[in-house]
């Protein structure tokens, strides 16, 4: 009785077991006839879900969905711009890739879909008219010259108590080239939208306020204003500082620190304009007692611009505190109103007559004849001075050879020197049967002068 009892139970036990396979072979089936016209459940076409639907369905859901394609571009600020399939003649080149997938899918592989998506996802080709999205690309809000703010290196700014960091400006300009090639990656893909600043669209600037190279330019610059240069004019001076120095100082696009030198050059130059005296009109006491204004030649002060920018800048980028007087090309006695000094010749060429002082004593005097007035050959007036002195000198020119035993040149050819052909001097001589632009000199004025003068002594000539 109990043997019958456990084999009635065994078969109950088999009879479910054989239900429940049948049950599931059942739903097995039914599902794998659905799935013999359907994708299985997770299948992408591109980006495009197309789980459960037919091919024919899913054809139709392709077609309906490139026709609404959109993709959108965000920009900074907030801003959006789309480009349409209409706007490049987007189109799936479908060519039965979709019922190529669903025959690799198959029917009864569907429980195997969920584990190995290789047969659920496809990639079909896209094509659009390459033209017209460049066109697209180029007209873009973005790329309009009026909308662009360019990128920007951190700046510097002055005040008295030095530089200061001006933050970056990192505006909207964008690389084309990039987004260009983003896009395309995008549509061929299928995406719907592009980040410009995650996908580094922008052009943003290589420098920040937090750059290493930001702090050294602002403490360099803070070294360079820091110098302090004064240049000395006999009592008078003029100070180089901070508040002249950062005026030529910029910073250019490739993040160095340059010097504008043509501010720096206008700035010698008014220096020079100031005290350079070369051929400036000045006040002389005659010895006849006039004072008189005699303008020209080629006496006095004359700054070395180019050697003393040299400097200035050097002096700039060591930071230095220093008095000086610039470098000068020629130097007169010194930086008074009369810089002449009280060594000095004196021609008066209207009376003919030449004196020589040192130290404010005369040590010499005497007529002269100096050039001739009828032919063209006047002595220039003017401040000149003794170039040097030649013992025995034969003077040469145009129809002439003239030897004389003490040579002082002062303007070019023409000089102070004695004249033995000549047995008178002054008067008005020098009118028709003048020299050709030099002082015809007795010859003890000539000797006197001779031994006497150095080189570098004033010449002042007037009529």
């Amino acid at each position: 009785m109990i043997k019958k009892e456990k084999k009635n139970k065994r078969n109950k036990i088999n009879i479910r077991a054989m239900s429940s396979i049948c049950i599931l072979l059942v739903i097995y089936f039914g599902i794998s006839a659905y799935f013999t016209n359907h994708f299985y459940f997770g299948s992408k076409i591109d980006c495009v879900s197309v789980s459960g639907k037919t091919v024919e369905e899913v054809n139709k859901q392709m077609a309906s969905h490139i026709k609404s394609y959109k993709l959108s571009l965000k920009e900074r600020d907030g801003k959006t711009e789309q480009i349409t399939e209409n706007d490049i003649k987007l189109k799936y080149n479908l060519n039965g890739e979709v019922k190529k997938l669903k025959d690799k899918q198959g029917s009864y592989n569907w429980i195997l879909g969920f584990l190995n998506t290789k047969n659920s996802k496809m990639t079909v080709g896209i094509s659009y008219d390459s033209k017209l999205l460049k066109e697209k690309v180029d007209k873009l809000s973005c790329f309009d010259s009026k909308n662009v703010i360019e990128p920007k290196n951190p700046s510097f700014k002055y005040s008295n108590k030095g530089y200061t960091i001006i933050n970056e400006v990192n505006g909207n300009k964008v690389n084309e080239n990039v987004l260009y090639n983003n896009i395309v990656k995008a549509i061929l893909k299928g995406e719907t939208t592009i980040d410009l600043e995650a996908m580094n669209c922008y052009v943003n600037p290589k420098y920040t306020v937090k750059s290493k190279e930001t702090t050294e330019i602002r403490n360099t610059l803070n070294k360079y204003v820091s110098s302090k240069i004064t240049y000395t004019f006999g009592d008078k001076k003029e100070t180089v500082d901070g508040s002249t120095i950062n005026k030529w100082l910029a910073v250019d696009d490739n993040f160095q620190i340059v010097f504008e030198k043509d501010k720096i050059k206008k700035y010698m130059n008014e220096l020079s304009n100031t005290y350079n005296t070369i051929g400036k009109t000045r006040s002389f006491s005659t010895s006849s007692g006039k004072t008189i204004n005699v303008g020209g030649g080629d006496y006095g002060w004359y700054i070395n611009n180019a050697k003393e920018t040299q400097d200035l800048i050097a002096a700039i980028k060591e930071g230095k505190t220093i008095k000086k007087e610039p470098t000068y090309i020629q130097t007169a006695v010194s930086h008074s109103s009369n810089d002449i000094g009280n060594t000095y010749v004196e021609v008066d060429m209207s009376r003919q007559h030449l004196w020589f002082y040192k130290k404010g004593s005369l040590v010499v005097q005497g007529d002269v004849v100096t050039g001739n007035v009828s032919s063209g050959h006047p002595t220039p007036e003017g401040i000149y001075w003794v170039k040097y002195k030649e013992r025995n000198a034969t003077l040469k020119g145009e129809g002439y050879s003239s030897p004389v035993d003490f040579w002082m040149p002062f303007n070019g050819g023409i000089g102070i020197h004695d004249a033995r052909w000549r047995n008178q001097f002054g008067g008005s001589i020098y009118m028709t049967d003048g020299s050709h632009g030099c002082v015809n000199s007795p010859y003890y004025l000539a000797k006197t002068i001779f031994y006497s003068i150095d080189k570098g002594t004033p010449v002042v000539c007037y009529y």
